[in-house]
Parts: structure tokens; sequence; C-alpha cells
């Protein structure tokens, strides 16, 4: 027997960024593929099971603030991300009627492998002063963003994409 599942966490994503005149069609595919179309079919799939057994649920999107905010040499990632904050909010409007629920989460600076293999130490001083908190976030800072979407706490809400990024977004030129 299966457990009845009604929370889906649409956290499929990576980077391949290439700067934009060198960008092949492959590669943007390859992003594509990846941070959009597969988020979308996985929803689609799991939306489809909630309506047919008129269970209500819970969809989460890891977005990104790359979705707001462009970064140099990130052309197809922020498409991507910025696809992704559409995809939660149309989603959002199309399964309210079935009593599903869509956010998103954008986090901005993790601790994560991608991240360490991007952020050399002059980098990484540069985003320490530009985010407000003073340091990058950790998973477990997207973690409770993300229970707390998920979780009844939030049952009013949907459409929305709460910011996970410590501040790195508010200001425009950061601490001196």
């Amino acid at each position: 027997m299966h457990p009845e599942i009604d929370l889906l966490v649409c956290n499929a994503g990576s980077f391949f960024d290439v700067p934009f005149l060198e960008m092949g069609a492959a590669e943007f595919a390859r992003t594509f593929n990846l941070n959009v179309r597969a988020n979308y079919f996985v929803a689609q799939t799991f939306a489809r099971a909630l309506v047919a057994a008129k269970r209500p649920g819970a969809i989460l999107t890891t977005c990104s603030t790359n979705g707001f905010q462009p970064e140099d040499n990130s052309t197809a990632y922020d498409t991507s991300k910025g696809a992704i904050v559409m995809l939660t909010r149309t989603l959002a409007q199309s399964l309210a009627p079935h009593r599903i629920r869509v956010n998103g989460i954008a986090p901005g600076l993790i601790r994560t492998p991608l991240t360490a293999g991007l952020l050399n130490p002059d980098k990484h001083r540069h985003y320490e002063k530009k985010i407000l908190l003073g340091h990058l976030g950790d998973p477990e800072d997207c973690a409770g963003a993300a229970a707390f979407l998920l979780s009844s706490a939030a049952s009013y809400i949907t459409g929305q994409i709460l910011v996970v990024d410590g501040g790195l977004t508010l200001g425009q030129i950061g601490r001196m």
C-alpha cells in the first residue's frame, strides 16, 4: 500500500552557463530541459493524480534570486529561473480550483556543492559584504522556508515566491 502523497517539491535544476555569445542550442536546451521542463511535467503528473483522487495538495518550486535579477554570464540559467517564477504563478492560478496551492522559494547564495565551485575567496568576501546578514545561507535556511510554505500554516498562501537570501537583493551596493 502506498501512502497518500499530497506535497511536492520541484527542486530539479543546475547551472550550465557560458557567456551569451558562446551559448549554443544544446547547452541552452540542457538548462531548460532540467530547470523548466522537468519541473513542469513532474508538477503536472502530481497535480493530475491529486485531481483524479479529489484531494488537495501543495507544490513548492525552487526558483532563485536569479529569476528576478540577472547575473553576468548566466543568461540561460537566469532565463530558466524567471520561467520557474512564472510557472509558480501560473500553476497557482490553474490549480487553485482543485485546492492545490503552488508557491516557491527563491534562494540567494546558499552553501552547496554547486556554489562552492563557483565562489573563489575574493567573490566569497564580496558577497558576504553584499548580503545584509553578512554570510552565505545554509540549506537549512531554505528547508525552513519550504516547510512553512508546504504546511497548513500557509494554507491561505498561493502563487507567492519567498526570497531566502539574507538580504542580498535588498541593497544596491551592500556594506563597504
